[in-house]
Parts: structure tokens; C-alpha cells; sequence
């Protein structure tokens, strides 16, 4: 590893794309330290104890959002308008016909997504705020954080873009993987301190650590697994070339999904909380607070993810339409009929994988609940890590990973996976 890591470094285009990487992730985590004004932060810590959607999203930006720094929505707001996109791109036909318009068509879409962005970013920043009441100094203050606010989230989208053209990897990505890395160091921090002053027992910090070892495993070899469908192209004339001919196959994922279904589930659950946060003694808020301590939540969050699963797979994988294009090209599956035969069994195998996909992450979802009820005894009052954050994690550096690969075997070099 060593010496590919030195071969890499011996690459001037890829050391120079490498340097240009890590110092952009240098200025947003530099940026991530500078308060928005008028928030008492003492306040912001005791809501974010207290309702987990507030947890969530401190933990996805690396603790910017418990500081209140002008990157405090990160760039979450990014996440969600290209997730709205995306589902409009299905349900609205002149989005769809964008969609297929190729390179012109992706960057209007991507314009709207920024636009929207900067909408989410203002509009969740000023209701979070007014919502954590005594947190602010209120009136013209709300105005003033959402612009603040909003602004930290255009310009980590723009340093995103930037990492994305000039670097190395995906920057939106490499931007949360940051945030999900600082927040694993700062809990290692505050836990290394806890056990010096006997507060934390050491084998609750242990156990947290080979949970996290052993998730980081599972993740990693479910997201580069993969099904393999072979395909034979039957020779054709054309003028006076031939094609086709060969051997391929069709890469099914193991994990086609990725984290979304987890992003999905998670958001849908944190709706109830976010209402009932208006009405802090009525009923109901008291009774969902106990929901989501007992074990009927984590079912229920394994039933969306689940559900989520199969519903983002059924938008993104059309076997009918792949089917159709491997006929038109003379593609056929050995021992498959061409048509619906070939649909059929793409639809079949893509269940199968479906389910297992579906039960991986529902089952990755509630690791980190029930990891907190093991160790909270010790003294280990919360975890670094969620399920969507580890997901996110791993396949942002083995994605990473696999782009300086290509870089390096383009030029010779054998890569850190081979």
C-alpha cells in the first residue's frame, strides 16, 4: 500500500489534483469554524440533546450545526433539492424530457438544483431557528442567520463543484465524508477524555470501535459486490463494417440503492418529531418521545428502509427498457429469450437483490440504537456514527479510491485495489 501510495505521489497530474483536494476540504472545515451571530450556543447544545433530528444533522456536518457556524446546513440542502429534482424528473414530463437531452439538459437541471439549494438552505435555516426557541436574539436576527446560513451552504456547494472539476472524487461527497470524519474525531477526543477523568469506562469505547470496525467490513464488501449478467452480441453488417461479436455482461449491484433509502427513512421519521416540536407539552409530543426510545420505532424504521429500497430501485431500474435496448443491438442472454423472456429474468434477478439490499440496510439502520443501549451503561452517552453516515463514508473513499486508480493505471501504475 505503501509503495502505491508513493507511486501515486510520483504522478504530477494526480499530485497536483491530490493537493488541490485536500486544501479545498482544508477551507471548508477552516470555514466551518465561523459562528453566524446572535445564537446562544449553550441553548443550541440542549436541543440538539434532545430531539435527534437535530443529532443527525450536527453529526453529518461534522458539529457545524451543534457551533452554529455559517456552515451549519452544510450541504444538506444540496441533498435534498437534488433528491426533489430527481423525483420530479419522474413525475414531471418537461423535467423528463430535460433529463434526456443530454450534457445541456443535466446542466439545467443542475442549475434549477442550485437554485433550489439556496431556497432549502434559507427556509430550513430560519425554521430551525425560530423552532429552537431562547436560541436566538429573534426579530431581524432570524433574517440574518438564514442569509448567513445560506450563504456557508452556496459556498460549500461551489467548493464541492470545484473539488468535482479540478480534484479527485465526487466534492459534494468528499464534503460529508469530511463532516462524518471530524465528528468520528471528535467523539474519540471527548471519549479520551471521559476515561481519564473515569467518567467512560474504556471497554464501552472498545466495543463502540469494533461495532464501527465491523460495519465499516460489511459495507464495504456488500458496496463492491456485485451480480454479473453475462451478454453475447451477435455479429451484424453494416455498409461495410462489421460489429458486435463480443462477450460483456451487466454490473447488478449488491447495494444498488446506496444510502438513499436510509436518507428517506430517516427523513420521514424525523417529520412527526419536527411538528411536535412546536407543542413541547401537549400530549402527543410526550407520547412520540417514548415511541422513539422503544423498540416499535426502530421496527418501523426498518419497514421504511425496506420499502424505500424497493421504491428507489423500481424508479432507477427499468428491466423492460434494458431488455428492449439489448434486443435492438442484438444483445441476448445465453439460455434467455430476447423481449419479455430477457425482462423477466433482469426483473426476477433484480428482486433477489432488491430484498437482500432491502434487509442489509434495515439491518444497518437499528445497529446504532441498539449499540447505544449496550454502552450507555458504561458511560458512552452517544455514538460517532449513524447508518447512512458509514454507508456514506465507505463509498465515498472506495469511490475515491477506485477514481485515483484509474488515474494511475492510465499511466502504467498498479492501483490500491489490484
Amino acid at each position: 500500500m505503501l509503495e502505491k501510495m508513493r507511486n501515486a505521489w510520483r504522478i504530477p497530474e494526480l499530485r497536483s489534483k491530490i493537493l488541490y483536494t485536500l486544501g479545498m476540504l482544508l477551507v471548508y472545515r477552516l470555514l466551518s469554524v465561523i459562528p453566524v451571530p446572535g445564537m446562544d450556543l449553550s441553548q443550541v447544545s440542549q436541543y440538539i440533546n434532545q430531539f435527534s433530528i437535530l443529532n443527525f444533522m450536527s453529526m453529518m456536518t461534522g458539529g457545524s450545526f451543534e457551533r452554529m457556524t455559517i456552515m451549519a446546513m452544510g450541504i444538506t440542502p444540496y441533498i435534498n433539492s437534488s433528491i426533489i429534482l430527481q423525483l420530479l424528473t419522474v413525475a414531471i414530463p418537461s423535467l423528463e424530457k430535460l433529463a434526456k437531452e443530454g450534457p445541456e439538459g443535466r446542466k439545467k437541471i443542475n442549475e434549477y438544483t442550485r437554485y433550489l439549494t439556496i431556497v432549502l438552505a434559507f427556509v430550513q435555516a430560519v425554521g430551525l431557528v425560530f423552532a429552537m426557541r431562547g436560541t436566538s436574539k429573534g426579530g431581524i436576527w432570524y433574517l440574518v442567520i438564514g442569509i448567513c446560513m445560506a450563504a456557508g451552504t452556496a459556498l460549500a456547494m461551489w467548493i464541492g463543484e470545484r473539488i468535482t472539476e479540478n480534484g479527485i472524487g465526487n466534492g459534494i461527497s468528499l464534503l460529508i465524508m469530511a463532516g462524518i470524519v471530524s465528528n468520528l474525531f471528535n467523539w474519540f477526543a471527548g471519549m479520551i477524555s471521559g476515561v481519564a477523568s473515569g467518567i467512560v469506562n474504556i471497554f464501552g469505547v472498545i466495543i463502540v470501535l469494533a461495532i464501527l470496525l465491523a460495519m465499516i467490513v460489511a459495507v464495504t464488501y456488500v458496496d463492491m459486490g456485485e451480480r454479473r449478467i453475462p451478454v453475447q452480441y451477435a455479429k451484424r453488417v453494416v455498409g461495410r463494417k462489421m460489429y458486435g461479436g463480443q462477450s460483456t455482461h451487466i454490473p447488478m449491484k449488491l447495494n444498488a440503492t446506496g444510502v438513499m433509502p436510509l436518507i428517506f427513512g430517516y427523513a420521514i421519521l424525523q417529520f412527526p418529531a419536527t411538528i411536535f416540536a412546536f407543542f413541547p407539552n401537549s400530549g402527543v409530543n410526550q407520547w412520540w418521545t417514548g415511541f422513539q426510545s422503544g423498540f416499535g420505532y426502530q421496527l418501523l424504521l426498518a419497514v421504511l428502509v425496506i420499502a424505500f429500497t424497493y421504491f428507489y430501485t423500481g424508479i432507477t431500474f427499468d428491466p423492460v427498457e434494458i431488455s428492449k435496448n439489448m434486443q435492438q443491438n442484438g444483445g441476448i442472454i445465453p439460455g434467455i429469450r430476447q423481449g419479455k423472456a430477457t425482462g423477466d429474468y433482469l426483473g426476477r434477478t433484480s428482486n433477489r437483490l432488491t430484498l437482500f439490499s432491502a434487509l442489509f440496510l434495515a439491518a444497518l439502520a437499528i445497529i446504532p440504537t441498539l449499540l447505544m443501549q449496550l454502552v450507555r451503561p458504561l458511560g458512552v452517552t452517544y455514538t460517532p456514527f449513524s447508518a447512512s453516515s458509514v454507508l456514506i463514508a465507505v463509498s465515498v473513499g472506495i469511490e475515491t479510491i477506485r477514481q485515483i486508480e484509474a488515474q494511475m493505471v492510465m499511466r502504467h501504475h498498479k492501483g490500491f485495489l489490484g
